[in-house]
């Protein structure tokens, strides 16, 4: 394609946008308000994910050596435990350390028992894939010189089924906004061609090809898809900042922390702006096919 005819492309696009000012307006309404829904959903279930993945990789395996080991037997004990597979870390508590948590936790009424300290030695476990968690805490119960091996059975699988529903919903919606916005923008668009579906039938009668006709019409969807994520971004960028510094010094908790918001907030909007471009630009070729039919 020749650059005159590219240029004439695009300033054409852009007088479309002004000659047909309330469709236009409504267009760009319609992808502003639908990826303003989606853009805060998907805010809100990208950290909801975070939370869910922090939550799933604090799940660990307490194992209790047997309080009349030696020191040596729980150190074999605890390359016993590096050396199998799907093992992200391994962290030595000694008796002591136990007994101080528990006294911290409790009162400092149960220091009366660091005489006569009851305790053994504790290995803190943890899966490389949380989801493996329930496996390696049995065979580690096979092993020698193990008094107890906790993990919260039970308790765990119900947290990871509860965990990946979660998901599964949150990714459901997404799709079906997305098909919803699709959908509501295309439409939308539509309405704007219909409404000049004179001008392509002339266009036609008098020799124009069918990539000659359409051009405009996709940079018109560009544009649309352009200017209707101008708003949904500031707007996400901006209240998702200041609700990240509201929150995130009140979450004390590690496994509740938000998202920083560099990169979260470039990647967000730059989805936003492929959604919108790839809305209007499909909006626009499918709406216009039929007038090319002449």
């Amino acid at each position: 394609m020749k650059g005159r005819t590219l240029s004439r492309h695009f300033r054409e696009s852009f007088k479309s946008l002004g000659r047909n000012g309330w469709m236009t307006f409504a267009s760009i309404s319609a992808v502003t308000v639908t990826l303003l829904l989606v853009g805060s959903f998907i805010v809100m279930m990208m950290n909801l994910n975070k939370m869910a993945d922090n939550i799933e990789n604090d799940v660990e395996i307490k194992v209790v050596a047997d309080a009349a080991a030696s020191d040596a037997a729980v150190k074999e004990l605890q390359e016993k435990i590096e050396k199998m597979d799907g093992i992200a870390s391994v962290d030595f508590a000694s008796r002591e350390d136990e007994l101080d948590k528990i006294i911290k936790s409790y009162g400092k009424e149960l220091s009366l028992y660091k005489q006569s300290n009851p305790l053994g030695d504790a290995l803190y476990v943890k899966a490389a894939d949380p989801h493996n968690t329930a496996a390696i805490a049995k065979k580690i119960d096979t092993y020698e010189y193990t008094a107890d091996v906790v993990y919260g059975a039970g308790k765990v699988e119900k947290l990871f089924n509860v965990v990946k529903i979660s998901r599964n919903i949150g990714l459901i919606l997404i799709v079906a906004l997305l098909f919803t916005a699709m959908f509501l923008i295309s439409n939308t668009i539509r309405l704007t061609i219909i409404a000049r579906g004179r001008e392509i039938e002339i266009m036609k009668l008098v020799g124009a090809t069918n990539s000659f006709v359409r051009i405009p019409f996709i940079l018109e969807g560009i544009w649309l898809g352009i200017f209707g994520s101008i708003l949904p971004m500031a707007a996400i960028a901006i209240a998702y900042q200041q609700i990240y510094a509201y929150w995130q010094p009140r979450l004390v908790d590690e496994l509740f922390q938000l998202l920083e918001p560099m990169p979260f907030i470039l990647q967000v909007n730059g989805l936003l702006l492929f959604m919108g471009v790839f809305i209007g630009v499909w909006g626009s070729m499918m709406s216009v096919r039929k007038f090319l039919k002449v």
